[in-house]
Parts: structure tokens; C-alpha cells; sequence
């Protein structure tokens, strides 16, 4: 008879330890690249790795390139950066070649194309200061505003947006951070101490958006360093920001498409003329859902600017679909969207630091009245530097920039590749500002494509090609690219769709936990307690829908409550786990108060431990714990109670 007692001990003891687990993880530290110790300066350590790419691992070398925080300041603190080398897989191998990702505020360590260059080049990836490397940027008080607000971009949120990043930069520079250090031209001498430790005379680079403004200023500091660059979506000096009637010329085309297209044109005679009505005309709410506008028209800007089925929901045809449905469901799923992707898609400081060499041209474009009455307005460029008084007029700007905001001439062998259809980074711009800068520049001009994921997806024989025979020899054929007409049907899941996925999937959840607990309700009067597994198995997807009932509320009533947030998650989780595991226990067992109890404090005590996305797992698990130790810790004291007195 001991043997029962010992073991609910080792229960209780087990659940208290998981708990305290739970809590532990609220405060560790996060794991990041390190500064080993006794490093100098500009040192790289290596040793043997793989890479995975879309082709399958391959062989590399791994390590830590040690460099100072602000090489303009002597004693500036060190930082470390992970660079990855992907080994050539036949030789002889050419120069090899230094990629430089995207963003700004994106991570260069995840390039899984890298295995269509390493066929006779190492390819080297090393990690960008302030998002990949042992300082990293983050600034949760802006992600949290801009999750917190009613309308992303609207005038409530923008003052909002500016006092996070405020915060954020006083929150850093308290914490021993330089955000000078943080510029374009600190990045690019980080590649150079790694070209130099890894023995590299002379290297290639292949860029894509706002890494080909890295690019193009490595090309003005370190001429004899490269040999050939291929920027791919180019960012020339001045275009951090959309121009308006840029935007507007790109909606053009698309409706030029729309006019070839049978089914289409049967919906409208003019695409831009009617999702420029619809916008100016977007419905407030669907049902009891609140549509936040800003948030439609930054998500239909980011959407927009790829256009293959591979980039679905978040693509042209998607958004194009979405409008020309018209209907208010389509709009508030993109809301929703937004306010789920958005606001965790970049890491904000280095965005900012990045940024900054762009901060006067962006001034002047508000200081000028800012949008003239375009289809999209201001949102997107509101988004990406928090409005008229954004960051633009907060963020320390580095002394760095000031030489490097105008375009200079350049004799390194440079190929410009552009999608057609890029609302990101339309190709006329380095047409206009970039290509007479160039002494040896090229330029294609891909037909059909938009944004750097098409050139990848779409014609991948022909990009590959044009980059290899670039590479090898310098001439530039793009004579494999064939013209394919925009595929506007390439709308695999639709925001209607998506809009009634979202609320079915919510409400049928919660309305099956409902009816679940009525069932079970009834079976413990009826015939008494179901047993310990269901007690705890069944508290999973309960907690799944208590989650679901602080979604539904918020999107009806409290749309500044973030999916994620504490006031979301919390309260319905600690509940319905809660109602669950008291009407699963037997009949010794505490009041439902206390059950209740445990299964809020777990609950809470979960979110904090978690992040992100992963709120209300930790939460959910929180609550199940929370809720179960209580029933074990009080059954436990009731039979040693009867014990003692029996």
C-alpha cells in the first residue's frame, strides 16, 4: 500500500520541478554567438560543418570572426560574428562568393541557393552585426507597439512607434551598445576581415535588395578586393522608401496584365482604378471583425512584391484576387496578417542602424508633403520608419554614412538584375541612378518576375545560368529567360478563404471544447471520475481553445490585444484547463477555485516563459501543469489527512 503514496510523492515532486523549470526560462539568457575568450581582433577560428541548401547538406567550415563593435573608436568593445564557408564541390574553383542577403534587419546566415554557386566557388557567408552575431538589435518595445495598436500605421500608433524607438535605443546604449557602430560601412569591413583571415585575394559578390547597397559601396571602399558582382533587386543610394508614383506606374502594370487576362478583365476595365476604390472605400469591419486599414495597405505593398505561386498568400496575384473579391472577409484577413507577420519580421535596431545612411532623402520626402494621393498612400514607408517623426529624426545616425548617401563612380565588373514587376525595388531606378556609374555594369531586366524570391523560383535554369556564365567569364547571357505572362490565377488559398479558415478553425475548436466539457460533466455524475490520462490529455486541446476564446474576444472587442499577448492568452487558458482537469478528478479532489488558481498561475507563468509564437505553448503547458499539481498536491494532504485521523 506504500507503494501507490511514494509514487504520487515523485508526481508531485515531478510536477513542482517542471514548474520551476517554467519559471527558470522567463529569466535564462538566449544562446548567441560568444566572444571566446583571449580573441583579438579581425580573428577567425573555423573547423569542419555542413550546410544544409536546397540541394541537399554540404560540406563547410563553421567559426566565430571576432570584431570590434566600432573600428572608429580605439578600445570599442568586441563582438563575435558567425561566418560559414560552403566548400566548392568540383575544381578548379574560382573566386569565391560573398553573399550578402537582404532586409535591412534580415539575417545573411540562411541562403539555401547557395549550393547553385558552389559548384566551382566556396561561398562564404558571414553574419551581419546587430542581427546574426553575439549584439544583436532586437527592440521588443517597438514590436510591441506596432502589435499593440489599432491600426499599424495609423495616427494613434505612429507617435507610439517613435517613443518605442526612443526606448529602444536609450534601453542599448544603457546596456554598453555603440548604434554607430552599426552602419553599412562597419558591416563591409567584417567581410573584409573575413576575405583577409580566410586568404582570399580577390572575391565575388552576389547580393539581393538592401544587401546590394552593401554591395555597392564595397565596390567605392574596396575596388581591388572583388572582381564581379551581381546585385540582384537593386538598391541604389535614396530608395530605403517607396516612391509613391513609382508604386502607382508598377499598379499599371499589373492592370496592363489584368486587360490580357480573360478573367481578369471580366472583373474589372481597370485594376489600379479599382483597387484604388477599394481602398479609399475599405469596409471598417467584417461582421463583428474590425479591419485595421493601415494594416491592409502595408501588407498589400509587401505582398505585392512577388508574384509566383511559390510566395502564396504573400503574393501579387493573392492581393490582386483579395481586391478584386471585394468583399470585407478578404480585408480582414490581410489585417490579420499583417498584424501576424509584420511586426516580427525584421529585427528593428539594425533596421534602424542600417537605415539611418537613407534618414535625409526620407526627411525631405515628408518635409515635401509626403504622399501625393497615390493608391496605397504612406503606410508602407509610415511602417518601415515610424512616420514623419520616426527614427529618422530618433536613431543616432554614424559619421560613417555622410560620404556614401550619392552615387559614385565604380570600374568593378558589376551585373544589375531587376524583376519587371518589383514594387520592392523597381528596376528603373538602377537604370536611371545606378548603371551610368558604372564603367563596366550590365544590366537585365528579367520579364514577368517581381521581388528576389521570383528570380530564384521561377526560371531557376535561366538565374542560374546568367550567374555561372557571369561568374566564369564575365559576359552576361540571359538569353534562356523566356517571357511568361503573370500567372493572376497563381492563388492557391485566397484571403476569403483564408478569412474563414481563421474564424471556422477559432470557433469550431472552442465550440468542440464547449461540448466536450459538457460531455464530461455529465459522465462524472453519472459514472464518476474518467481516469488520470484523460484528465491530462484532454487538457491539451482545451488549452488550444481557452487560447481560442481570448482570440475571438480580442477580434471582436480589443483589437490592440495581440494573438500572443498576455491578456489573450491567459485568462481562457487558465479556464477551460482549468474547468477541464476539476470535473476530470475524483472526488476527493479540491474546489474548483483552487483548480482554477493553479491553472491561471501555470498559464502565466508559461507565456512569460515563452516568446513569440510560442506564448501559447508554454501557456497551454503552464496550465496543464498548474492545474494538475493543485488536484495532486491537494488529494495528497486529504488522504494523509484521513490517514493520520483513521
Amino acid at each position: 500500500m506504500r507503494f501507490p503514496q511514494r509514487r504520487r510523492s515523485f508526481v508531485i515532486v515531478g510536477l513542482a520541478a517542471v514548474v520551476l523549470v517554467l519559471a527558470a526560462f522567463i529569466v535564462w539568457p538566449d544562446s548567441t554567438v560568444r566572444v571566446p575568450p583571449g580573441a583579438a581582433p579581425d580573428s577567425l577560428a573555423v573547423s569542419p560543418c555542413s550546410y544544409d541548401t536546397e540541394a541537399g547538406s554540404l560540406a563547410a567550415d563553421c567559426g566565430t570572426l571576432v570584431v570590434a563593435e566600432n573600428r572608429n573608436r580605439p578600445g570599442s568593445r568586441l563582438i563575435a560574428l558567425p561566418v560559414v564557408r560552403i566548400r566548392a564541390t568540383a575544381q578548379p574553383a574560382g573566386e569565391p562568393i560573398f553573399r550578402l542577403g537582404g532586409g535591412p534587419g534580415q539575417s545573411n546566415l540562411d541562403f539555401p541557393q547557395a549550393s547553385r554557386l558552389a559548384g566551382h566557388h566556396d561561398v562564404v557567408l558571414v553574419g551581419y552585426r546587430g542581427v546574426d552575431g553575439s549584439s544583436r538589435l532586437d527592440c521588443a518595445e517597438v514590436t510591441d507597439a506596432l502589435q499593440s495598436a489599432k491600426d499599424m500605421t495609423g495616427p494613434e500608433a505612429l507617435p507610439r512607434t517613435r517613443r518605442a524607438f526612443d526606448q529602444c535605443a536609450d534601453r542599448l546604449r544603457r546596456t554598453g551598445v555603440d548604434l554607430t557602430g552599426y552602419s553599412i560601412v562597419q558591416r563591409i569591413e567584417d567581410l573584409e576581415s573575413a576575405r583577409k583571415a580566410l586568404g582570399y585575394p580577390r572575391i565575388d559578390l552576389v547580393s539581393s535588395s538592401a544587401g546590394t547597397r552593401t554591395a555597392t559601396i564595397y565596390a567605392w571602399r574596396h575596388p581591388d578586393a572583388l572582381l564581379r558582382s551581381a546585385m540582384i533587386s537593386v538598391n541604389p543610394p535614396g530608395h530605403l522608401s517607396w516612391d509613391p508614383r513609382t508604386t502607382d506606374a508598377q499598379f499599371g502594370q499589373y492592370a496592363d496584365v489584368c486587360r490580357a487576362d480573360r478573367a481578369c478583365a471580366a472583373k474589372t476595365a481597370d485594376l489600379a482604378a479599382t483597387i484604388r476604390s477599394r481602398v479609399a472605400t475599405m469596409p471598417a469591419s467584417w461582421g463583428p471583425f474590425g479591419i485595421k486599414n493601415t494594416n491592409v495597405r502595408v501588407l498589400s505593398q509587401y505582398a505585392m512584391h512577388m508574384n509566383g505561386r511559390a510566395e502564396a498568400p504573400s503574393n501579387a496575384p493573392t492581393v490582386i484576387d483579395a481586391y478584386l473579391d471585394g468583399g470585407p472577409g478578404a480585408m480582414w484577413a490581410m489585417s490579420v496578417l499583417a498584424d501576424l507577420t509584420l511586426p516580427t519580421s525584421t529585427v528593428w535596431g539594425e533596421l534602424a542602424s542600417f537605415s539611418m545612411i537613407d534618414a535625409p532623402v526620407t526627411q525631405a520626402y515628408y518635409d515635401r508633403g509626403g504622399d501625393p494621393g497615390s493608391i496605397l498612400g504612406n503606410s508602407s514607408t509610415d511602417f518601415l520608419w515610424g512616420g514623419p517623426d520616426g527614427f529618422s529624426r530618433a536613431w543616432p545616425d554614424s559619421p560613417d554614412n555622410a560620404e556614401y548617401r550619392t552615387v559614385r563612380p565604380s570600374a568593378v565588373e558589376t551585373l544589375l538584375i531587376g524583376g519587371e514587376f518589383d514594387l520592392s525595388t523597381p528596376p528603373v531606378n538602377a537604370t536611371k541612378e545606378l548603371l551610368p556609374s558604372l564603367s563596366r555594369g550590365h544590366q537585365v531586366i528579367v520579364p514577368g518576375i517581381g521581388h528576389t524570391g521570383d528570380f530564384w523560383a521561377q526560371q531557376p535554369d535561366a538565374a542560374d545560368h546568367l550567374l555561372e556564365t557571369f561568374y566564369d567569364s564575365g559576359r552576361v547571357d540571359s538569353s534562356r529567360f523566356v517571357r511568361t505572362p503573370v500567372d493572376l490565377t497563381a492563388v492557391p488559398l485566397s484571403m476569403s478563404l483564408i478569412a474563414g479558415l481563421l474564424v471556422g478553425v477559432t470557433t469550431g475548436v472552442l465550440l468542440l471544447a464547449l461540448l466536450a466539457l459538457i460531455v464530461l460533466a455529465r459522465r462524472r455524475r453519472r459514472r464518476g471520475a474518467p481516469g488520470r490520462w484523460i484528465r491530462w490529455l484532454g487538457s491539451v486541446p482545451l488549452g488550444i481553445a481557452g487560447w481560442f476564446l481570448g482570440v475571438l474576444f480580442a477580434w471582436t472587442f480589443a483589437p490592440q490585444w495581440f494573438v500572443t499577448s498576455l491578456a489573450v492568452v491567459v485568462p481562457g487558458t487558465g479556464l477551460l484547463v482549468g474547468l477541464w482537469v476539476h470535473w476530470a478528478r475524483p472526488a476527493e479532489r479540491p474546489a474548483l477555485a483552487l483548480t482554477l488558481l493553479g491553472g491561471w498561475v501555470g498559464a502565466l507563468l508559461g507565456a512569460l516563459a515563452g516568446s513569440g509564437l510560442l506564448v501559447p505553448v508554454t501557456a497551454i503547458a503552464g496550465a496543464v501543469l498548474g492545474a494538475n499539481a493543485v488536484v495532486a498536491i491537494r488529494g495528497h494532504r486529504q488522504r494523509s489527512a484521513i490517514a493520520a485521523t483513521g
